[in-house]
């Protein structure tokens, strides 16, 4: 079981699905519109292995995931909250990386991308005061996009707008 966190308007998360058969998916996302868009497109393409579930990530993942039954989590291109006094609503948070621990099982893939540096920063610290997990980048930051991910909207515009895209993957201890 594989769980995308924010998946906007699903396009990846069809696509992922699409190249994984094999594995399951979990989408989450609070944007009813985008869950209804996902949800055309996995009857368009006669996607069977993707479940939505249509709320809040943090209280989802505390009460309704088992212990080791993740996979994976990816979270691509998560709102930055760039202000100051909104960096408090990063779903990239210690507390909420502890409990993505909790779910995942050894060695399992953390999959994180933003285009917004500062998020990208934030990120690499929270991750790397986490005993558990183990930065995948050879050179300790950032790593390459992998196949795998599909190319997203937000990636676009954020090269549109000059933005560096980062990706994080770190493998669960």
């Amino acid at each position: 079981m594989i769980l995308e966190i924010g998946f906007g308007n699903g396009e990846s998360t069809w696509q992922m699905a699409r190249q994984e058969p094999e594995r399951n998916f979990i989408g989450i996302e609070v944007h009813e519109p985008g869950v209804g868009h996902l949800l055309m497109a996995l009857e368009e393409h006669g996607i069977e292995n993707v479940r939505i579930v249509c709320e809040d990530a943090v209280p989802f993942v505390q009460q309704r995931i088992a212990d080791a039954s993740l996979a994976g989590v990816r979270i691509y291109f998560a709102d930055p909250w760039p202000k100051k006094r909104h960096h408090k609503r990063r779903i990239i948070q210690p507390e909420f990386v502890s409990e993505l621990a909790r779910c995942m099982v050894k060695d399992s893939i953390l999959h994180l991308a933003t285009d917004w540096q500062p998020y990208a920063d934030h990120m690499l610290e929270v991750m790397q005061s986490s005993t558990d997990f183990a930065n995948l980048s050879p050179d300790g930051e950032y790593c390459e996009r992998p196949d795998w991910r599909p190319y997203t909207k937000y990636e676009d515009r954020g090269e549109r707008l000059g933005h560096e895209v980062r990706d994080l993957l770190f493998q669960r201890s």
